[in-house]
C-alpha cells in the first residue's frame, strides 16, 4: 500500500475512534460501560498513530498520539498515558519539535507524579537534545540537563547524572559561565579520581577545570593546577598537565608563539576537538591581544 493509501486508512481510523468517544458520551452508554467504548477508541487511535507513522505524516501520528493519551487520562490509565505522549514526541520531533517538547514534558509530570524519576530523566535528556539541535536554545538545554541529573542523583543513578553535568559544564563554559563548569569539573573530577574504573578520565576534568580558571584569570589557573595536583598526584605526570604549565609560562612572558608551540605539540599526540580549541583559542587572545587562530 502507498502512502496515500496508509494516510486515507489512517483517516477512517480516526473517523472511527471519533464515533466510539461520542457514542461514549450517549446517556444509554454511560449506564452500559461508555468506558470500554473509550478504551477502543484509545486502540484505534494508536492504530491510526501507527498508520501515519508509516505514512510518514509526522504531524497527525503525533495528533493522534495525543488523542490516545488523554483519553487513557480520563480513564486514570496514566502509565499509558505517558506512554501515548512519548509516542507523541517522538513522532513530532521529526516535524515540529515544541510540539515534541510539549507531549515530552507531559509524559514527564507524569511519570513524577508516580514517581518514576529515572524514565522522567531520561526525558528530559531528550527535551535537552532537542534544544541542542533542532531548537537551538543552549540556556534551555542546560535547564533540562541539569534537571535531569538532580533526578538521577536522587535515585543514586550516578554515573547518569555525571554524565548530564558535564554536557552542563561544557556548555556553560561555551557560555563564559566558566564558575560553574569549574564546580562541575573539580566535583566529576574528584568523584572520578576514587574509582578504579573512572580514575583515567580525573586529568580531563581537572585539565578542564584549570582551562575554564585560566579564562577567568592566569592566577587562578595557576593556583588552580596546583591545587588539582596535590589533591590528584597522578595529575602532575599528565601531558594535560605538562601542556598547562607550558601554556602558563607562556603567558607569564606573554609569548604567543611558544603557546602556540604547546599547543601544537599537544595537537599532534591527541586531537584538540571544538571544545579545547574554542578555550585555548580564548586564552591565547589573552596574549597582548593576540588575533590570529591556534595551529
Amino acid at each position: 500500500m502507498d502512502n496515500s493509501g496508509k494516510e486515507a486508512e489512517a483517516m477512517a481510523l480516526l473517523a472511527e475512534a471519533e464515533r466510539k468517544v461520542k457514542n461514549s458520551q450517549s446517556f444509554f452508554s454511560g449506564l452500559f460501560g461508555g468506558s470500554s467504548k473509550i478504551e477502543e477508541a484509545c486502540e484505534i487511535y494508536a492504530r491510526a498513530a501507527n498508520m501515519f507513522k508509516m505514512a510518514k505524516n509526522w504531524s497527525a501520528a503525533g495528533s493522534a498520539f495525543c488523542q490516545a493519551a488523554q483519553l487513557h487520562l480520563q480513564l486514570q490509565s496514566k502509565h499509558d498515558a505517558a506512554t501515548c505522549f512519548v509516542d507523541a514526541g517522538n513522532a513530532f520531533k521529526k516535524a515540529d519539535p515544541q510540539e515534541a517538547i510539549n507531549c515530552l514534558m507531559r509524559a514527564i509530570e507524569i511519570y513524577t507524579d508516580m514517581g518514576r524519576f529515572t524514565i522522567a530523566a531520561k526525558h528530559h535528556i531528550s527535551i535537552a537534545e532537542i534544544y541542542e539541535t533542532e531548537l537551538v536554545d543552549i540556556e534551555k538545554a542546560i535547564a533540562h540537563y541539569e534537571q535531569s541529573a538532580d533526578y538521577y542523583k536522587g535515585e543514586e543513578s550516578n554515573s547518569s547524572a555525571n554524565k548530564c553535568l558535564l554536557k552542563v559544564a561544557s556548555y556553560a563554559a561555551q557560555l563564559e559561565q566558566y564558575q560553574k563548569a569549574i564546580d562541575i569539573y573539580e566535583q566529576v573530577g574528584t568523584n572520578a579520581m576514587d574509582s578504579p574504573l573512572l580514575k583515567y578520565s580525573a586529568k580531563d576534568y581537572f585539565f578542564k577545570a584549570a582551562l575554564c580558571h585560566f579564562c577567568i584569570d592566569m592566577l587562578n589557573a595557576k593556583l588552580a593546577v596546583q591545587k588539582y595536583e596535590e589533591l590528584f598526584p597522578a595529575f602532575s605526570d599528565s601531558r594535560e598537565c605538562k601542556l598547562m604549565k607550558k601554556l602558563l609560562e607562556a603567558h607569564e612572558e606573554q609569548n604567543v608563539d611558544s603557546y602556540t608551540e604547546a599547543v601544537k605539540e599537544y595537537d599532534s599526540i591527541s586531537r584538540l576537538d571544538q571544545w579545547l580549541t574554542t578555550m585555548l583559542l580564548r586564552i591565547k587572545k589573552t596574549i597582548q591581544g593576540d588575533e590570529e587562530d591556534l595551529r
